[in-house]
């Protein structure tokens, strides 16, 4: 397969890169694009480091992500991608179904989280939509965001009878770390304490919250302008 590093080319035909750890799964989706009117594929990577450096080298348009990969995963390198080639839309095409990696998913840049049940058909409808500024979330998944959320609104309305929660300030400093999107270990780097100790700061805010997963925490906390997430955004 030949490679191009043109970028973003002028007859507005929508440049592809691939990342999946399945090579025939990388091959089919290939030669499927490649029969779309105004859709190349430049190039593929079969691991998130991998998918880093092609991105950086091939500048694409659109960046086809599995979220599941050897070395570094799906998210990670969105969020790498998202940082480095700020022009490119990652649309995140995977298997998994689960709550926390599309959460994880949209913090990190991409502009969409679809599952590979949807047709190819589909798939290169969707890469056209997100160079437009579209956001796509496949409809089981989009289900599951606005459950998530409606199950937090209660939550947060009930909470109002109560008196709100007190965290300590290493605990908001941790909350307002998790709220950027960092790790655990990259949390216990920037506070110099050890991973250990993190995630007992999230459990306890967890718990004095009252919420289930990171991503609760986050939201109640801009809800209730405990911090700003978008305050030390570059």
């Amino acid at each position: 397969m030949s490679e191009s590093k043109t970028s973003g080319g002028g007859d507005g035909t929508v440049r592809v890169l691939i990342a999946d750890d399945q090579p025939l799964f990388r091959r089919g989706l290939q030669v499927v694009l490649q029969t779309e009117e105004g859709i190349e594929v430049v190039g593929e990577a079969e691991d998130g480091e991998a998918a880093i450096l092609r991105a950086e080298e091939l500048l694409p348009d659109v960046v086809l992500m599995d979220v599941r990969m050897p070395r570094v995963n799906g998210i990670e390198a969105a969020r790498a991608i998202h940082d480095k080639v700020p022009s490119t839309k990652i649309l995140m095409l995977t298997v998994s179904d689960e709550d926390q990696d599309l959460f994880e998913a949209i913090k990190a840049g991409a502009s969409g989280y679809l599952l590979k049940e949807v047709s190819v058909e589909e798939v290169a409808d969707s890469v056209r939509a997100v160079v437009q500024g579209q956001t796509l979330i496949s409809p089981s998944m989009a289900s599951k965001l606005l459950t998530e959320f409606v199950a937090l609104e209660k939550r947060v309305n009930e909470k109002h009878q109560y008196p709100s929660p007190t965290l300590t300030t290493r605990e908001l400093e941790v909350l307002k770390l998790v709220a950027k999107g960092m790790s655990n270990r990259e949390i216990a780097d920037e506070l110099y304490i050890s991973e250990n100790t993190v995630k007992n700061h999230v459990r306890n805010i967890l718990e004095k919250l009252h919420l289930h997963s990171r991503m609760e925490a986050v939201i109640y906390a801009v809800r209730e302008r405990l911090l700003d997430i978008n305050e030390d955004n570059r």
